[in-house]
């Protein structure tokens, strides 16, 4: 009798929340677990980093997956307007956090770049996850301080400034372009969907365009060693002429449209990947061609469905917030998951020079899944707070 009591309040507190998100997450969750198992068992069973261990990144990833859905259910719990009183601390920890990257002892720095914090007996974690996070909740309540006068360009670039600052704190410090451009775009999406007029972003629109253009022309017209960011440069480079550095920069991305050609429809099978034993680290950025080649274009199709559906929900939920503040938190959510989701697809199907952008849910990494699950802890407890709202009218018209 006592197990059903305990069923029954399990059942009832989690019907307080939307399902339909809930599912879709653990969905991508679940689907996640196995295609890093799948793409990363050999690499695993093979590097004394991993203990020689098949299960090694499968067993880490789930691990930090438990801890972001328990986080995202105390989040859920949260009321989310309580965020709005935390934005100036989340601008000013984020700036602080950017800046420890300096710090020696405390930035670890890969591959030449310095990414990650070292915190003594508790490992490291990637500083952009939670710096996406505290940009969120800043921008949201920022943009709702000046919702009314957005039409003034003088107010509008107010509003964006910030985000701005710690993008390109971001960019010089941690020489993370890509992490940069998504904190910048999300503020930069959040705007664009409460502002009065389009004008103004067809105007930047244009520009960006214009500037993009430049650098390929730049990049192709480039005298040799005229550059300040090479890798940036070569990375161009292999993207516009790939068979001229297949056998270095292009290499990764040319091996990812092998693996994603010779999937065909229902692909060769899970765990039967050839080009997982070719591209480095396939459990991080280049998963999706993972995906395509073990599971053909039925896989890659269910994992494109699942993103859209997640979206859809995101969308859904920003349109039916009780007030701006969950309307922008929802929307901060949808295109920080938008943007990184529609960016590794790009680069792994070489529409986008390669950035180092991972795919929410299926590449491996820790930190990033436990903070984009406290981000939907938020937009459930906006959904939460909008339910409720609609059923209290809706009793107060009946009881009229």
């Amino acid at each position: 009798m006592a197990n059903k009591r305990k069923r029954w309040k399990l059942r009832s507190y989690l019907l307080s929340f939307d399902m339909n998100l809930i599912v879709a997450v653990i969905f991508l969750i679940v689907f996640g677990l196995i295609m890093i198992y799948s793409a990363s068992y050999y690499t695993a069973s093979m590097g004394q980093a991993f203990n020689y261990d098949p299960t090694y990144l499968l067993k880490s990833q789930a691990k930090y997956s438990v801890l972001g859905v328990a986080a995202m259910l105390v989040v859920a719990n949260i009321d989310y307007h309580k965020w709005r009183y935390f934005a100036m601390l989340g601008l000013v920890g984020s700036v602080i956090l950017i800046l420890l990257l300096k710090v020696p002892g405390l930035g670890v720095t890969v591959k030449g770049a310095t990414r990650w914090l070292q915190i003594p007996g508790l490992g490291q974690f990637q500083v952009a996850e939670p710096v996406k996070v505290a940009m969120i909740v800043f921008s949201a309540a920022f943009i709702c301080k000046y919702a009314q006068r957005l039409g003034d360009w003088k107010v509008l670039f107010k509003v964006m400034a910030p985000t701005a600052l710690v993008a390109v704190m971001i960019l010089k410090i941690s020489n993370n372009m890509s992490t940069a451009v998504i904190v910048f775009g999300i503020s930069f999406l959040m705007v664009f969907m409460v502002h009065p007029k389009y004008y103004p972003f067809f105007i930047m629109g244009l520009f960006a365009a214009a500037v993009a253009a430049g650098v390929i022309y730049y990049t192709l017209h480039m005298p040799e060693g005229d550059s300040d960011s090479p890798f940036r440069i070569a990375r161009i480079l292999a993207w516009l002429k790939p068979y001229e550095y297949e056998s270095d920069t292009a290499y990764q991305s040319l091996q990812g449209i092998y693996a994603i050609g010779s999937g065909g429809l229902m692909g060769k099978g899970l765990g039967n990947s050839i080009q997982k034993l070719r591209i480095p680290e396939p459990y991080n950025d280049m998963i999706f061609s993972i995906i395509c080649e073990e599971l053909g274009i039925f896989g890659a199709g269910l994992v494109i469905l699942l993103f859209i559906y997640l979206l859809f929900r995101l969308y859904v939920i920003a349109q039916t917030a009780e007030d701006l503040f969950g309307r922008l938190l929802a929307i901060g959510v949808f295109s920080h998951v938008a943007l990184q989701a529609v960016l590794n697809l790009m680069v792994v199907t070489r529409l986008f020079p390669t950035t180092g952008v991972t795919l929410p849910f299926f590449s491996y990494g820790g930190t990033a899944t436990v903070f984009l699950l406290i981000e939907l802890g938020m937009v459930l407890n906006v959904e939460k707070w909008g339910r409720f709202k609609r059923e209290q009218e809706y009793r107060e018209q009946h009881l009229q």
